[in-house]
């Protein structure tokens, strides 16, 4: 069964994010009084709580969260399946650690849905209860730009954007995988089809046989 090493990718990506969290739990404050610059205001560690989806989507309550956390938890059955599955029709090893990556990513998230609200008490006021209400811890923070586009640009100019997206290990890992599978379909996916083998070509004149007579000049 040696498709279980790219469980073990998600494994490791499993612990890498919960340990990155929990650090961030226990030692950061939240918010900008803990913020920690790393490449000056570009990139900083910044502890946050997401409680929906990527970019702070929200489901309406109160049972929102909890079809979140069962379609996450429906995903990553299904992309564990995937791994064997695609493991089983000799797809390109790359290929099966890139969705390692994404299972890994999956999971850990989902813990957070989980038992956070109970591990961290983090679930968001008026929960129906803790469990499947936890919040994603998010730390990553990429301050690229906040202001305003130029007016001359159609349809978006004069508007204000605001990217500076707050993502954390798991996130990253999800990323990442999905990129490397989109930069890399050639590679993961291009089968060559065998080449018939072609007889080679017969002599217009064939030797004459050792038992057939020579005639002379």
């Amino acid at each position: 069964m040696k498709y279980w090493k790219y469980y073990l990718v998600a494994l490791l990506v499993i612990a890498i994010d919960q340990l990155s969290k929990w650090a961030v739990h226990t030692y950061m404050q939240p918010g900008m009084p803990g913020e920690i610059p790393v490449f000056g205001d570009w990139f900083k560690l910044h502890y946050t709580l997401n409680p929906g989806m990527a970019f702070g989507v929200e489901l309406p309550p109160p049972y929102g969260k909890i079809l979140l956390t069962s379609f996450r938890l429906v995903a990553v059955v299904g992309i564990m399946y995937l791994i064997r599955y695609y493991w089983k029709q000799h797809v390109a090893a790359g290929f099966l650690v890139c969705i390692g990556l994404i299972l890994g990513g999956a999971i850990g998230n989902l813990i957070d849905s989980i038992f956070y609200g109970i591990i961290y008490n983090n679930a968001p006021f008026g929960a129906p209860t803790p469990w499947f209400h936890g919040q994603v811890i998010d730390m990553l923070y990429a301050d690229i730009y906040e202001g305003f586009l130029p007016a001359s640009w159609p349809l978006v100019g004069g508007s204000h954007l605001s990217l500076w997206p707050i993502f954390n290990v798991a996130d990253s890992a999800i990323f990442i995988g999905v990129v490397l599978i989109l930069l890399n379909q050639n590679r993961f996916f291009n089968h060559e089809e065998a080449v018939p083998a072609v007889d080679a070509p017969r002599h217009s004149a064939e030797a004459p046989s050792a038992s057939e007579p020579v005639q002379p000049v």
